[in-house]
């Protein structure tokens, strides 16, 4: 059965519809359609696929993609089925209409939504499931816009998360046609530029990748932890946290009914009383001495940043961390900052370039800089540090235990500090009690923004997806951190430990000496 040709759209020629990567684009695409039905994703018809064709011979102004048709069924999909359009959306080519009781050809209703992930993400492919996994997760909790998980091995197969990481999934509302979700979904694209997926409540998700075996991968590992979701659900337990511990379940009969713990505990020896759904925990001077990173950390990576960027520097993350140097001596050039010197060009060679890095470096450690640059590279540093076990993290005595006792109350704890998050991570996987990181739901730096601004407690509250910025709880030594968060709507207390920095008079914030006390 011939495929009928529409003509020529936006200048592709009708030529292109005979390479050989088209003829196998289709027939990947029927293959993929016929596996996903046996997975459940794309029974009745339901769901869809569209990939690019990737063909070095076609101009990337005229790339074509592959996008299966609607109302067919999956399992007996073609790929003289196949619709192929313009990287602009018109159809090049359509199917033949088949005989009764066949329908009349008509591409996905999901193609306006398809489009969307290949402009605004360079998407190579595109996958639309209706896996039951995927429409149950968004009912559990019916009234929340994101669905999330951490500390499960399948997320690594998430692009840009690890073990540790907590994956953030945006649920969009459904409506009754699907091309009117076009909106919705690039609303949540744009204000998640992490997700590589969407939810649809009580419908399915939508799924993309650089490639069609990324987007594939993809889909997998998200029907996956979903799947994983709803069984710890049914157990009573909370796949959002890192151990995944209880609940609270209370027997009725034959049912066990899910009871959130109330963050709350009951006001016993003078502690504060929590009333938190999220805690965000400084380090220096909170978690950790202040002496340890003045005379431990700082020291150590001022030692060793020559050494380092010279056993590195042709690397691609050195070269990055050198971009970002260079941009931020620039920047301090041109407002006068002290200490600041003129990095020469890669064209006076490696010795000179690294001796000039190193004069900057020693300088912004000197003056306890609070920037990224320095702080990605201090955290590279470090990283070898810990690996060669020259390094060891440490915390105050009562924070493993006040960690451990947030954890199991439900309360998801996570940390911010001017430290890069690959920093954070290793002071708290490789501290003096072990790896405390199990208790820990995430990591910010200041790429969120920096931490005596309001607008960044703003932006991670944000990111947790409370409903109000009242329900996170901000633990920090510094007075302009503590008024920069409370400005931004959230609880403060203010940590008073040895060697900390004094507090104003009648500063107005609670304070405590100890873990113990909250």
């Amino acid at each position: 059965m011939a495929a009928a040709v529409i003509g020529v759209a936006n200048g592709v020629c009708q030529s292109y519809l005979n390479h050989e990567s088209v003829r196998e684009t289709r027939e990947l695409v029927a293959e993929l359609c016929r596996h996903f039905y046996t997975q459940g994703w794309v029974s009745g018809t339901g769901g869809s696929i569209s990939i690019k064709v990737h063909d070095d011979s076609i101009p990337k102004s005229q790339q074509l993609i592959v996008m299966s048709p609607s109302g067919v069924q999956k399992e007996r999909m073609i790929p003289e089925d196949m619709y192929v359009l313009s990287s602009a959306g018109s159809i090049i080519s359509a199917p033949s209409a088949k005989p009764y009781p066949h329908k009349p050809p008509k591409c996905t209703d999901c193609a306006p939504l398809f489009m969307k992930a290949f402009e605004m993400r360079n998407a190579g492919a595109v996958i639309h499931s209706h896996g039951m996994e995927s429409c149950l997760v968004t009912m559990i909790q019916p009234f929340s816009k994101e669905f999330r998980i951490t500390h499960m091995e399948m997320i690594k197969g998430i692009d840009g998360h690890g073990y540790y990481d907590e994956l953030v999934v945006p649920i969009i509302e459904n409506t009754a046609h699907e091309g009117e979700l076009t909106e919705s979904l690039s609303e949540a694209i744009q204000a998640y530029p992490k997700t590589t997926a969407v939810l649809v409540r009580n419908h399915g998700i939508y799924v993309w990748g650089d490639s069609w075996i990324r987007a594939k991968t993809q889909a997998e590992c998200y029907h996956y932890l979903f799947d994983a979701a709803i069984k710890l659900y049914q157990l009573g337990l909370d796949w959002s946290t890192p151990s995944h511990g209880p609940i609270q379940r209370v027997f009725d009969g034959q049912r066990n009914i899910n009871m959130a713990v109330n963050a709350g505990v009951q006001n016993l020896n003078n502690a504060l009383e929590l009333s938190c759904r999220c805690m965000i925990l400084d380090i220096e001077g909170t978690t950790t001495p202040i002496s340890f990173v003045t005379e431990v950390l700082f020291p150590y990576a001022r030692d060793n940043v020559g050494k380092y960027l010279y056993s590195t520097y042709d690397t691609e993350e050195t070269q990055d961390d050198i971009k970002l140097l260079r941009a931020q001596v620039e920047e301090d050039l041109h407002q006068g900052v002290a200490g600041a010197v003129p990095i020469p060009t890669n064209d006076a060679g490696k010795d000179e370039v690294i001796a000039y890095l190193v004069a900057n470096v020693e300088a912004m450690i000197k003056a306890d800089r609070k920037i990224t640059g320095l702080k990605q590279l201090q955290g590279h540093i470090w990283r070898t540090g810990f690996q060669n076990n020259e390094l060891k993290g440490v915390v105050f005595e009562d924070v493993p235990d006040a960690l451990q006792k947030w954890h199991a109350m439900g309360i998801k704890v996570y940390i911010y500090s001017s430290g890069s998050r690959e920093a954070q991570r290793l002071l708290f996987g490789n501290s003096n009690y072990g790896d405390l990181r199990k208790f820990l739901c995430g990591f910010f730096d200041t790429t969120v923004g920096n931490k005596k601004e309001t607008q960044s407690y703003f932006e991670i509250s944000q990111s947790l997806g409370v409903d109000e910025p009242s329900d996170i709880l901000f633990v920090t030594d510094v007075f302009q951190e503590a008024v920069a968060a409370k400005g931004a709507g959230l609880e403060v207390i203010i940590s008073v430990r040895p060697g900390n920095a004094p507090l104003p008079e009648n500063h107005g914030f609670k304070t405590v000496q100890s873990f113990v006390e909250i």
